[in-house]
């Protein structure tokens, strides 16, 4: 029988269910929430690599570090990413390793702490648009901006915060320990919130840089260079939809990459900070070699992979 691969990439934001429950054990417990329908994919055969996003917990570990500058260090953004991987690694590996055991599902789970090249000509680092870190009034924002060399922009009236690139993917650094992994039967946790992003010198020795990379980009990278045939979007909805929170909002059960990209193109349907890059991020792994690909909410997993329900999108 031959492998059956799928990557699942889990939102960062899907670990917080809203502001009042954002405690360590309450991530924990959410996790759980997704975890516990991954062990029923596992068992019913497929090999899985799991990838999540980072934001809120990065963002939370950038605020510790804020308060604490009094005292101690503050924590460089590339390190606030591997911190997260670690302790979000941790949380979905624990949950999945006891969702196997209640199953019985003769299998183990590891988290890889991983790097992502990026270009460092990539035009994004030429126009930072992502934010991070706390709100700051305006002169303490160009006081970083001259002594810590940071991009920032006035926000909407709200204060001023610090902004930082978004650069594509191109390789996956850790690609071959996940691969080996994965086709010795271990569950994977990979990519965390894109990946730690860093570039490489003339030389090919590697550094890590200020940066956020988009983790459904860098999971569709993923599932291509691994063979993965089925690639998983898992968020807040059940399925994807066309005039999304209009009148005529109209669920989508099927896709192919044609009418993804009109509808893509259109602008009218994928909200450009939620769910275009998702879709975006399935085109890409469909026309790199990639079978098929859904976009759907934990709970409805296997119902999805049943056909069900979920988003299915095909070549």
């Amino acid at each position: 029988m031959s492998q059956k691969i799928a990557v699942i990439a889990i939102g960062g934001n899907s670990l917080i269910k809203d502001k009042g429950r954002s405690t360590v054990q309450d991530q924990y417990e959410a996790a759980h929430e997704t975890t516990k329908h991954i062990a029923q994919m596992v068992k019913a055969g497929w090999d899985v690599a799991i990838a999540h996003g980072n934001g809120p917990q990065v963002g939370f570990i950038l605020r510790r570090s804020e308060l604490a500058a009094h005292e101690l260090h503050e924590v460089p953004l590339d390190v606030c990413g591997a911190d997260s991987q670690g302790a979000i690694g941790y949380a979905l590996q624990q949950n999945l390793q006891n969702d196997f055991l209640a199953e019985g599902i003769d299998r183990t789970v590891a988290t890889v702490v991983t790097q992502v090249e990026v270009d460092a000509a990539d035009p994004a680092f030429q126009h930072p648009t992502k934010p991070i870190g706390s709100f700051m009034d305006e002169e303490q924002a160009k006081r970083r901006a001259e002594v810590d060399g940071w991009d920032v922009v006035e926000d909407a009236g709200r204060g001023w915060r610090r902004v930082v690139a978004s650069p594509l993917p191109k390789r996956i650094v850790e690609e071959a320990a996940v691969k080996t992994l994965i086709d010795a039967g271990v569950a994977v946790i990979t990519v965390g919130g894109g990946g730690i992003p860093v570039v490489a010198d003339e030389k090919g020795q590697l550094k890590g840089v200020a940066a956020v990379i988009d983790k459904d980009y860098a999971s569709a990278l993923l599932a291509n260079r691994i063979g993965a045939e089925l690639f998983v979007v898992s968020t807040a909805v059940e399925q994807c939809a066309l005039n999304f929170g209009q009148p005529d909002e109209e669920w989508v059960d099927k896709m192919t990459v044609a009418e993804a990209k009109q509808y893509l193109a259109e602008g009218i349907h994928f909200a450009k900070g939620s769910m275009a890059p998702k879709v975006q991020a399935v085109i890409s792994f469909l026309e790199n070699g990639g079978k098929w690909a859904i976009i759907t909410n934990p709970e409805n997993l296997e119902r999805a992979l049943a056909g069900e329900t979920g988003t299915h999108f095909v070549p």
